[in-house]
C-alpha cells in the first residue's frame, strides 16, 4: 500500500505524497521516506508539510496493523486531525540528524558482524547507540573491536544493496546472520530479499537504512561488552567523544 522509497535510496530526506488514510493514531501515505520500526532499527520521526506551509509532527513510524503493506506515521498527541484528510497532498520530511545516526550505527553493526563471526541473537539500533547480542561463549576485547571498526571505516568501502530471490537465499542459508530476525518473505517462493553488500567486508540480508560508504560511519566505538548469559555476549556501540582540547 505504501511505496517505501528508503528501500532504494536511504539518503532521501523528503518526498511528495498523498494521504491514503487516517488510522491507528497516525497517517498512511501512498509513498514515504520514513522507515518504520523493524529489524531492530527504530522508526523515523519528522514532519508532514501541508500545501499552506503548516507542519504536522510525526513522532514515530511503524508498520500498520490494520492496513496490509501500509506504513503508519504516528502523530503527536493532540494533533488537530481536521488538518488532514484522504487525498490530501503533503510533503513527508524526516528528521535527518536522527536518521543519519541510525544509518551510521546500522552500518557499524555490519562491520561488527564482520569482526565477530558468530550468529546474532538480538539487536537494537537507535540514534544514541546500537547493540548486538552474539550467540557465543568466548570473551571479547573492547579495545580490539574498536580498533577493528576504525580500520574498516578508514578503508572507505562502498556499501551497496541488491535483491536476490527467495530461492537464492535458500541455496545459501549462511547469508543469514540473525537468529532473532529473519528476512521478510512473501511465502510464495517468488519474493525478493534485500541484500546489503559492504565491499569485501560483509554480505547479509537486511531491510534497514545504511550509509553509502564505511567512511561515513565516522568515529563509532565499542562502549561496553556484557555477558548476558552463558551463551550471549552483548556489544554496545556509541559515538566517540571528541578529544578534550588543551588549555
Amino acid at each position: 500500500m505504501t511505496e517505501e522509497l528508503f528501500r532504494e535510496d536511504a539518503s532521501l530526506r523528503e518526498c511528495a505524497a498523498t494521504v491514503l488514510a487516517l488510522a491507528e493514531g497516525g497517517v498512511i501515505l501512498d509513498r514515504t521516506v520514513f522507515y518504520p520500526q523493524g529489524g531492530g532499527q527504530a522508526g523515523d520521526a519528522g514532519t508532514l508539510r501541508l500545501a499552506d506551509g503548516r507542519h504536522i509532527a510525526i513522532v514515530d513510524t511503524r508498520k500498520s496493523k490494520e492496513h496490509a503493506g501500509g506504513v503508519l506515521h504516528l502523530l503527536a498527541p493532540h494533533t488537530d486531525l481536521s488538518l488532514l484528510s484522504p487525498g490530501m497532498a503533503v510533503t513527508a520530511q524526516i528528521d535527518w540528524v536522527r536518521r543519519h545516526c541510525h544509518m551510521r550505527f546500522h552500518t557499524g553493526t555490519h562491520l561488527l558482524c564482520a569482526l565477530v563471526p558468530h550468529p546474532v541473537d538480538g539487536c537494537s539500533i537507535t540514534a544514541g547507540y546500537a547493540r548486538l547480542d552474539f550467540h557465543m561463549t568466548e570473551p571479547l576485547d573492547k579495545e580490539a573491536l574498536t580498533a577493528g571498526i576504525a580500520r574498516l571505516v578508514a578503508q572507505a568501502r562502498a556499501v551497496r544493496q541488491r535483491w536476490i530471490s527467495e530461492a537464492e537465499l535458500d541455496a545459501d542459508p549462511g547469508l543469514v546472520r540473525s537468529m532473532s530476525v529473519q528476512p521478510p518473505r512473501s511465502g510464495t517462493g517468488l519474493g525478493r530479499i534485500r541484500i546489503i553488500d559492504i565491499d569485501g567486508i560483509d554480505l547479509q540480508p537486511c531491510g534497514g537504512t545504511h550509509v553509502a560508504n564505511t567512511a561515513e560511519i565516522g568515529a563509532v566505538v565499542v562502549t561496553k561488552i556484557e555477558k548476558k548469559s552463558a551463551m550471549t555476549r552483548r556489544v554496545v556501540l556509541g559515538i566517540a567523544e571528541p578529544a578534550a582540547g588543551r588549555s
